[in-house]
């Protein structure tokens, strides 16, 4: 019989982790799933948690919270993949605010629904992005995709917020604008191209959406083998507003500030000005001055997921 290990993030959407647990267990016992629940209790304890649910023969290891959560998972299992041939599925109950890597890998946002997917079992190899730079000079693995620039402060200042949901992304970017607008000098590294520019944003996606709204790769999939890249060129002030508006329609490629590119790698180095990086929603570097390296590893981890329906 399968065993699937429940790793809840209490905290996760606000406290909405903590809320749901009796509808998630609900909707597990309904299929009579063979499951157990740990509860995290500190950073990257999902991670731990993952580790020891491979090493105690879970067949299915669940993120049961947000972007974060799900990272954390992420890590852990490709952290015991690296040491053993045999490893368990991942699987994603979305419970967070973003909900990002959820959406973009073709899993469902509501429980009994993510719950109903889980039994249901259908399975895909999805790709796996590493980053290496900033607080992460041995790497940091993630699944839905990494930002530098604009979108990465927004994510900080959402993260500062009392609001909930994709209401505060919105707000966060709105305030983004009058905080950072001063498009840093980099140079990136792609397979085909180098060039130097000042960049507002620059968003390497393995998933399609980030920031619960914002999709800056709406025509991505997780499992080709190569990143699709969302590079927004220095735009006035005044019009960063309806670049925003573009990415929320997922229609911002037509745009001469932007520039659409899909690599396998991808460096950036800032040259005037500072990187704030992140990955799945994880702080890189929130000023940084040096690089960042970014590579995809081909379907790397099963999961479970409509994308294998």
């Amino acid at each position: 019989m399968t065993r699937y290990k429940i790793i809840l993030n209490p905290t996760a959407g606000k406290g909405n982790g903590l809320k749901v647990r009796p509808e998630i267990e609900a909707a597990l016992k309904k299929y009579n799933l063979d499951y157990d629940v740990d509860i995290t209790g500190y950073p990257e304890h999902a991670t731990e948690l993952a580790i020891q649910a491979a090493e105690d023969g879970f067949d299915v290891v669940v993120a049961a919270g947000g972007d974060g959560t799900a990272n954390e998972v992420i890590n852990g299992l490709m952290k015991y993949k690296q040491t053993h041939k045999k490893y368990p599925v991942m699987g994603v109950i979305p419970v967070g605010r973003g909900n990002d890597f959820a959406f973009g890998m073709g899993i469902p946002t509501g429980v009994q629904e993510s719950c109903d997917l889980l039994a249901a079992g259908p399975k895909t190899r999805i790709d796996i992005g590493r980053i290496t730079g900033g607080t992460y000079p041995q790497g940091l693995f993630f699944g839905n995709g990494v930002g530098v620039g604009f979108d990465a402060v927004v994510g900080f200042v959402a993260a500062k917020s009392s609001l909930s949901g994709i209401v505060s992304y919105l707000v966060a970017a709105l305030k983004t604008i009058f905080i950072y607008y001063k498009a840093p000098l980099v140079d990136i590294v792609t397979d085909h191209k180098t060039f130097q520019i000042s960049s507002l944003l620059i968003s390497t996606m393995n998933g399609t959406r980030m920031g619960g709204s914002f999709m800056f790769a709406p025509d991505a999939k997780p499992n080709d083998g190569v990143f699709d890249l969302c590079i927004v060129r220095s735009v006035p002030q005044s019009k960063i507003l309806g670049l925003i508006m573009k990415v929320m329609k997922g229609s911002q490629a037509a745009d001469a500030a932007v520039s659409t590119v899909q690599s396998t790698k991808v460096i950036v180095r800032a040259i005037q000005g500072t990187l704030p990086v992140h990955a799945d929603g994880v702080t890189i570097c929130e000023e940084g001055t040096g690089e960042v390296s970014i590579e995809i590893l081909p379907k790397e981890l099963e999961i479970i997921t409509r994308l294998a329906e």
